[in-house]
């Protein structure tokens, strides 16, 4: 009998370890599937398969359009709530009287926050490679404040033309009475805009983990498959930057409100995976965009906006302007277009018209020129992510139809 039991054992045993690497290998095979995959999407950019981009990216675009408009219906009860709020906002505008005032700093001031949202939403939302509007509009902003703010001895600049243009009030203030808190004060609403911004677009990846997590689907997004990749291998990982991740999703994880406001409140690049670390374990919504408004729009934006007023601050300037002349040789010739440059700043704020146009400097040219290159790259990594998107859905269609074979 013993024998017996021994002999029937064997075979069970057998089968069993004949499964485990059934399922290995399988596994290891959908990697390569999805690797190989991956490979082939990366290929499909403007500079290698310019009409097939084009091609796929129209494609992508008018799916998307498709989807848009099929859940605008769904929420027709909000979209026609929100015609009729723009509609009553219409006829306040069009219709002369008293309360023209009114609605002319409304507008003033909802546009001028919109614009500032809408660069945060940029420089944080999924669309290609990100647009670092921080560096190219707000930081550039705060600078020219704090500049026009010690040469003015004032930050009560008229309006109009700020903030489109700075121009010192002709009674202009002793510049011992500019501080940091003024000039912090007199950006802090743009500032805070775009930090609200920037926490409206870490929103989709939230989202999208939450909605895979509560359906069991297989989302459309290569960072929740590297997420799921990286919690079935935490145990290994020795690379740093995995080990960098894994520690913001125990933080996340366990900390909950408190990790969520302390990854958003310092410059870090893995916060994406925050929010599919919170939609993953279905952190609730107000707990993580609190966390992440307050984080972002206040904590963060401050610590930026004190960095960037205290580098333009007049003396800092000033030093570095000398100490880029004491460079050996090349220092006199690098100082002088600085100097011509800040020298042109400081008599445009005395001119309410500006100053004549007497030849551009080279810094504001290359400036200029840098901003058009980045929002051209920004712009074709969209298309080329769009591209790739498209890509990936007759990818699937393909695998799906060879399952039903």
């Amino acid at each position: 009998m013993a024998a017996n039991g021994a002999s029937c054992e064997q075979p069970q045993k057998r089968a069993g370890a004949k499964d485990k690497l059934n399922g290995k290998s399988a596994d290891l095979s959908l990697r390569e599937r999805r690797q190989k995959d991956k490979e082939e999407r990366l290929s499909l950019v403007l500079w290698r398969r310019p009409v097939t981009t084009l091609h796929y990216f129209l494609l992508e675009t008018l799916l998307k359009l498709k989807e848009w408009t099929f859940k605008l219906w769904q929420r027709r009860g909000i979209v026609f709530l929100c015609l009729v709020l723009c509609s009553l906002f219409s006829i306040a505008y069009s219709t002369e009287g008293e309360h023209q005032q009114y609605v002319q700093y409304l507008e003033k001031k909802f546009l001028w926050c919109a614009y500032w949202v809408g660069l945060g939403i940029l420089s944080s939302v999924g669309l290609g490679t990100g647009l670092h509007t921080f560096l190219l509009y707000l930081g550039p902003h705060i600078a020219s404040v704090t500049l026009a703010a010690y040469e003015c001895g004032s930050t009560d600049f008229p309006e109009p033309p700020y903030p489109d243009q700075i121009v010192c009030p002709e009674d202009g203030g002793m510049e011992d009475t500019i501080s940091l808190f003024s000039i912090m004060s007199k950006v802090r609403l743009e500032a805070c805009m775009w930090g609200a911004g920037t926490a409206i677009g870490e929103l989709p990846p939230y989202f999208m983990a939450r909605a895979a997590r509560q359906s069991g689907a297989d989302p459309d997004d290569e960072d929740y498959e590297e997420f799921e990749e990286m919690l079935e291998q935490a145990e290994g990982a020795q690379d740093f930057v995995t080990r960098a991740k894994l520690g913001v999703q125990h933080m996340v994880q366990k900390v909950g409100f408190f990790g969520i406001l302390a990854c958003a409140s310092i410059p870090n690049p893995l916060f994406d995976l925050a929010g599919i670390t919170c939609g993953h374990f279905l952190v609730p919504f107000w707990t993580f965009f609190g966390a992440t408004l307050i984080g972002k729009a206040i904590i963060k934006m401050h610590i930026q906006k004190l960095f960037v007023i205290i580098t333009f601050s007049k003396h800092i300037v000033e030093q570095m302007v000398s100490l880029i002349g004491s460079v050996p040789k090349l220092g006199p010739s690098l100082q002088k277009p600085f100097r011509q440059y800040l020298e042109a700043q400081r008599n445009k704020l005395h001119h309410a018209g500006g100053m004549p146009s007497g030849g551009q400097n080279w810094l504001s040219w290359v400036f200029e020129k840098v901003v058009l290159v980045m929002v051209c790259y920004f712009v074709i990594s969209i298309v080329n992510s769009m591209a790739q998107s498209y890509a990936k859905r007759l990818q699937q269609l393909r695998h799906s139809e060879e399952k039903t074979k």
